[in-house]
């Protein structure tokens, strides 16, 4: 089976090293990526070609809200916890700094979450 997907991004967390300086990504020999991220927007890929690829992990924002799917037994289930970020409350947080986006402007929002970000991690 062949498959392709376009997310809006997707990240390399957990095999972020082996990634490190590829130009060119083959997922016939490297891992999918650990994160993929879709905003519905426009158009978005089927759940079925990140299946195919077996990404563990979507996060997807439709109208104002995310929703977490994980991947378990070849097929997703919503999650209200982040297998990357399983201590960080990103169902609450993240649709928070994006409505601050849309109200105050992306620069202010950036450097709201990054401080919220700094302040978690050394809490």
């Amino acid at each position: 089976m062949t498959a392709g997907i376009e997310p809006d991004d997707c990240f390399y967390i957990q095999n972020y090293r082996l990634m490190i300086g590829r130009e060119r990504i083959d997922l016939n020999v490297d891992p999918p990526p650990d994160l993929a991220i879709e905003i519905h927007v426009t158009s978005k890929t089927q759940v079925s070609a990140y299946q195919a690829l077996k990404v563990p992990e979507i996060w997807r924002y439709i109208q104002g809200r995310l929703e977490i799917s994980l991947l378990q037994e070849d097929k997703y289930v919503n999650s209200q916890t982040s297998l990357v970020f399983p201590n960080f409350r990103v169902i609450e947080e993240i649709p928070r700094f994006v409505e601050m986006a849309r109200t105050t402007g992306t620069t202010l929002a950036l450097r709201a979450f990054r401080k919220y970000v700094k302040e978690y991690i050394t809490n």
